[in-house]
């Protein structure tokens, strides 16, 4: 395997998005994924970030390398403590939004990534777990 990368970081201000976005990117770029792959995967990172910070005001993303038959991937955890996401399947659609954005970012951000699961509702706040593989060359 090429670097082994865990880490985790606590979201509690606007501020924390941007090292979010850097630190993803370090890993992302150590696992050797392609440019447009480690712009995916920045983006996916930014858009859970600042859901976390929006919604809930604060919360952690804990990142890791995975492995599963020879492949090698990253994985990102966001977990938050707020109030959960009331109607999940409004959400997931494409532009849907209670912050008047343009309401792409759960949808986008399952489109960019390979895999999404998403545990939300009652006191236990919000976990998202996104992944993204690495392609074979």
């Amino acid at each position: 395997m090429i670097g082994v990368t865990r880490g985790e970081l606590i979201i509690n201000d606007v501020s924390d998005i941007v090292v979010v976005r850097k630190t993803v990117r370090q890993a992302a770029a150590s696992l050797n994924f392609s440019l447009s792959d480690i712009t995916r995967i920045v983006t996916a990172a930014s858009e859970l970030a600042r859901n976390v910070y929006l919604y809930a005001g604060s919360g952690k993303v804990v990142w890791q390398t995975i492995d599963d038959a020879g492949m090698t991937g990253i994985q990102l955890t966001f977990e938050d403590h707020g109030p959960g996401i009331r109607d999940l399947e409004k959400a997931m659609q494409e532009g849907w939004s209670t912050s008047g954005g343009l309401g792409l970012g759960l949808p986008g951000t399952r489109r960019l990534m390979d895999e999404m699961e998403i545990d939300t509702g009652g006191d236990n706040g919000t976990t998202i777990v996104i992944k993204k593989w690495r392609r074979r060359n």
